[in-house]
């Protein structure tokens, strides 16, 4: 009688086991994505979606056993607050696992409260400041800081026959970070800053600053501005002016010469050179997936660009962090995972730092050249594997 008792004990249990297990691969994976899909940051927004859809187009939308569902939630511009509210609502009403998105500084500093307090991994897909993955111990950032790009940039421009430069940055955080790295780069490589201005983040009007730049004859000017108007604003006055026609260059971080800009731009960007991670040119067999995914989102009307690969390696790292833990998503062990991983991604080798949990990745200066009648950043140098100096 008690082994019949037993048995049907031991029945019960491994019943219960397997209901537990099946309805685990069941329930869904679900991510919270939170980015600007309307209002004057859309393109942002809409670049990291398809970096996104281009990953799940291309390794399915199953990660060990259980399917992934993507909850998209549009902050319709750069309010911190707005981030912060939907980071909220994801954990809390729609029950998400991990969190993404946070293509602006303020944002993602807004919603790292939200990821330390309900211990959610929070992927970061853009946001340039050196601070950002400190705000929490459960973010990752994907893309880039902007110490990462502009300290090697000052540094080069100083290797490289520039020994005056004019500063001109947004008067907000992350301009203050650029302005900050390129200047420390390039005076210990040597070089002078002889002026340096900051402009307000709704100022549209640049010619007054493009007619300083050239009474005060630097060799170059460091430009960081917040994408779309002001980036576009001032190439085409600096065009117009003919700044370059004076023998100044113009520096700048990949964002200022993105795709979205040059279909905005067109030849007044010619020689314009940057720092960046990622060119569409890049000929390596990741880069050529994404590419081919990249071609049947939104019948290929937006190319992508270094948000998209930023959102498509978050992907990555996400799906080999779930597979490590056979399907269960532990917050503190998912960012322990992702910690010192490193992976094949379309600019080639990310690396995941194992202490700051920030991008680790090759560096190239580019400038803004034709080729087949197509504007392209063609890389022309490069700094291996730059960790963020800050």
């Amino acid at each position: 009688m008690n082994t019949f008792k037993m048995l049907g004990a031991s029945i019960t249990i491994l019943c219960t086991a397997l209901m537990a297990h099946t309805a685990l691969a069941q329930e869904p994976v679900k991510i919270g994505i939170v980015v600007p899909l309307s209002g004057p940051f859309t393109s942002y927004g809409q670049q990291a979606k398809n970096g996104i859809t281009a990953f799940m187009k291309e390794h399915g939308g199953m990660v060990a056993g259980r399917q992934v569902d993507i909850i998209y939630r549009d902050t319709a511009g750069p309010t911190p607050e707005a981030a912060k509210r939907l980071a909220q609502e994801l954990v809390n009403r729609d029950k998400v696992d991990l969190l993404g998105g946070f293509l602006i500084t303020p944002q993602a500093y807004a919603a790292a409260a939200v990821a330390t307090a309900s211990k959610t991994p929070m992927f970061v897909m853009l946001a340039g400041s050196s601070g950002v993955t400190k705000a929490s111990p459960y973010i990752v950032r994907t893309s880039y800081t902007n110490a990462q790009m502009a300290y090697p940039l000052g540094q080069w421009a100083a290797k490289n026959n520039i020994k005056t430069a004019f500063s001109l940055v947004a008067d907000f955080g992350p301009g203050h970070d650029a302005e900050a790295w390129f200047k420390k780069g390039f005076i210990e490589g040597g070089g002078t800053i002889i002026e340096a201005s900051r402009v307000p983040p709704s100022n549209h009007d640049f010619g007054p600053f493009v007619q300083r730049i050239k009474d005060a004859k630097p060799d170059a000017v460091f430009v960081f501005l917040q994408a779309g108007d002001a980036s576009i604003g001032f190439i085409k006055e600096a065009a117009n002016r003919q700044l370059g026609q004076t023998g100044i260059k113009t520096l700048a971080l990949e964002g200022f010469t993105d795709e979205d800009t040059l279909a905005s731009v067109g030849d007044a960007a010619l020689g314009i050179i940057s720092s960046g991670f990622y060119t569409p040119a890049y000929d390596n067999p990741v880069n050529r997936r994404f590419l081919a995914e990249s071609k049947t989102i939104n019948e290929g009307k937006l190319p992508p660009n270094f948000i998209a690969v930023a959102a498509y390696d978050a992907m990555q790292v996400i799906y080999k962090t779930i597979e490590q833990q056979n399907g269960k998503i532990n917050g503190d062990r998912t960012a322990q995972l992702a910690a010192g991983m490193q992976i094949e991604s379309p600019r080639g080798t990310l690396l995941i730092d194992k202490d700051t949990r920030d991008a680790v990745q090759d560096i190239y200066i580019r400038k803004i050249e034709k080729a087949d009648g197509k504007l392209i950043n063609r890389n022309f140098d490069k700094i291996p594997m730059v960790k963020d100096p800050a």
